[in-house]
């Protein structure tokens, strides 16, 4: 029989939605100080949050009159009218954070407006008020939540270990210290500092306090404007790279997302300076008219959708491919040393200074604490590092310039350079060893010559300097519905590039001729690939994406290793790489060149200490 339910069972599954972990109630009650004008907030977990979280915020408060009704479903000071989620500029917008952390919790709060005399303590239980009293606190706001899900056992048995999920409340205050560098952040877990933040807004700060020097010492600056979006942030040099995309995170608006478009543009930017299958450290802030936004997507608010995506995906990709262009990338490498690559690892403890431990730091506002006590002698809760009524000055943040990043004293790879390199010799059949100045370089032959190949025939493809040949026998393809979709739509692409594509009957297409420089490469492979890359990235330019595809198969013409060449065809080929546009790393990522300097020659010969 069809049944409405009743409204416990609504608010739970409706709570669902939103709380699935500690984490999630970390999140939903970070933003609401956040949007509550907090300039200082710590977060204390115990039992990894499972049993124990604690949100103190110096912001706003909440108004005793509007206390019952903050916990109310759809009850919310962010929006108005449906209009308005056109314009969100907000963290927290739903209304819905509150009452589905009451439904499945025992949630204290204790708070305090600027114009109220005295402040607040209220107490629901599973959405059941227990208490709405007198207190007197600081002006701002305490929340207290306990025993998560203790009156939805079915939904506790899926969280995972207090290390586990305290680990993953963890990751949520790194992005909050990230995304919001001027606010002053503090997290105790189980009684120890595990993170603290100054606020004097510099992100870079915040990126070495959770993941060190190692890390900060090889970021590139990044602030591009285009299409009416400004970006800005780091991002980590192609040798900081690890196998997951754990360490790409960007921010929209100061709010964490995830994006399929975003993702796969940072990915593209990274094409020819990084390995297939590494990926890059971000930390990227894109700052967009909010009504170019749906934020309404998923409950938890970590997916967008763009109404220009086209552009999102352009700024990503072009801008951040425009300073690893513009930076010197060769790896200086020391003998004997560990030669893996640098990872991020995030550090357990985040400050500058010494470790802090906490001591038996009293719980603010924990009323089973004080109930004995007289209300004028109950303690007031140190809101973290912060005295109320206190000015605080948010520094403006300086700004971010570009700067050649260069292991040399002047730029290596210039035209006017080469008279002043000496050639002294190949080794393995692959390697060429180049004296310059106070440096050794050893240039892979078969990634140079890959590189010169790549960016001629780009050149090539891309200024319509192309010879299209006729095949003897066409190349018949047999497509299907998407696939012929894809190729219709990118038609005018390939008959650039020098492509003739004919329908053949049915499903089948024909290719006729091909560029000159594909002549011994054209193959079924070939065309199935583009079109396989056509299909996973609708979104990127047809006409680049055609003539990269193109031009990195076609780099298999470039000499391989174990060839040995003389010392004029070594010399034409490194003078051909050092005009190349982006000449240190092939189309596959890999380096074109690594230097060892003369100083480190010295140390292992103990010239010098």
């Amino acid at each position: 029989m069809i049944q409405v339910l009743d409204q416990n069972t609504i608010d739970k599954i409706a709570a669902g939605e939103v709380v699935e972990r500690p984490a999630a109630v970390v999140k939903e009650l970070v933003e609401n100080a956040i949007d509550a004008g907090a300039t200082a907030i710590t977060v204390e977990i115990k039992q990894g949050g499972i049993r124990f979280i604690r949100i103190t915020d110096n912001g706003c408060g909440i108004p005793r009159g509007e206390i019952p009704l903050a916990f109310k479903r759809h009850a919310t000071s962010k929006i108005k009218r449906i209009e308005d989620l056109l314009s969100v500029k907000s963290l927290g917008f739903r209304g819905e954070a509150l009452s589905s952390i009451a439904a499945v919790s025992q949630v204290e709060l204790i708070t305090k407006d600027a114009d109220a005399i005295i402040g607040s303590r209220y107490e629901i239980h599973g959405g059941t008020e227990l208490a709405n009293e007198e207190i007197g606190c600081p002006d701002g706001t305490t929340f207290i939540v306990r025993n998560l899900f203790y009156n939805t056992p079915a939904r506790s048995k899926f969280l995972k270990t207090k290390a586990t999920e305290g680990g993953y409340v963890s990751d949520v205050v790194m992005h909050f210290t990230l995304s919001h560098p001027d606010i002053r952040f503090k997290f105790i877990w189980d009684g120890r500092t595990k993170i603290q933040t100054s606020g004097n807004g510099s992100v870079k700060d915040s990126i070495f306090h959770h993941f060190g020097a190692d890390i900060t010492k090889v970021l590139l600056p990044v602030e591009v404007e285009k299409h009416g979006m400004r970006l800005a942030g780091f991002i980590g040099k192609p040798e900081l790279s690890r196998g997951t995309r754990t360490f790409m995170n960007y921010y929209i608006n100061g709010r964490y997302i995830k994006s399929p478009i975003i993702q796969k543009a940072i990915e593209r930017a990274y094409d020819g300076f990084s390995m297939a299958n590494r990926f890059p450290f971000t930390t990227l802030f894109l700052d967009i008219d909010s009504s170019l936004l749906d934020v309404n997507v998923h409950p938890a608010k970590m997916e967008v959708r763009f109404t220009n995506q086209e552009e999102v995906f352009d700024l990503f990709q072009t801008g951040l491919h425009d300073v690893l262009r513009r930076a010197t990338l060769i790896p200086e490498v020391s003998p004997g040393s560990d030669r893996k690559r640098a990872e991020p690892k995030t550090k357990t403890h985040t400050g500058a200074g010494p470790k802090i431990e906490a001591g038996n730091q009293p719980e603010p506002f924990e009323a089973k604490r004080f109930q004995n006590m007289p209300k004028q002698e109950i303690p007031v809760a140190a809101v973290p590092d912060h005295k109320p009524g206190e000015e605080q000055g948010d520094p403006p943040r300086p700004p971010i310039h570009y700067e050649q990043q260069s292991l040399f004293q002047e730029q290596l790879l210039k035209e006017d350079n080469t008279v002043s390199f000496r050639l002294i010799g190949q080794v393995f059949g692959t390697f060429w060893l180049i004296e310059w100045k106070d440096e050794l370089l050893i240039i892979d032959q078969h990634a140079a010559h890959e590189k010169i190949l790549y960016e001629n025939i780009r050149k090539e493809l891309e200024h319509n300097h192309v010879y299209s040949q006729n095949l003897v026998t066409p190349i018949i393809l047999s497509l299907t519905h998407r696939e012929k979709e894809v190729l219709n739509n990118c038609k005018e692409a390939f008959e650039k590039l020098g492509f003739e594509i004919e329908e053949f009957g049915g499903d089948e297409y024909a290719v006729q001729a091909v560029p000159s420089h594909f002549l011994h490469l054209a193959s079924k492979e070939l065309f199935y690939s583009i079109l396989d890359e056509l299909l996973e990235n609708p979104i990127s330019s047809k006409l680049e994406m055609i003539t990269d595809r193109c031009a990195t198969i076609a780099c298999k013409a470039a000499v391989k290793g174990n060839h040995t060449l003389s010392f004029l065809e070594a010399e034409k080929l490194i003078e051909q790489m050092l005009l190349a546009d982006e000449p240190y790393h092939c189309p596959h990522g890999r380096p074109t060149t690594i230097s060892m300097s003369k100083k480190e020659f010295e140390k292992k010969f103990k010239r010098i200490l």
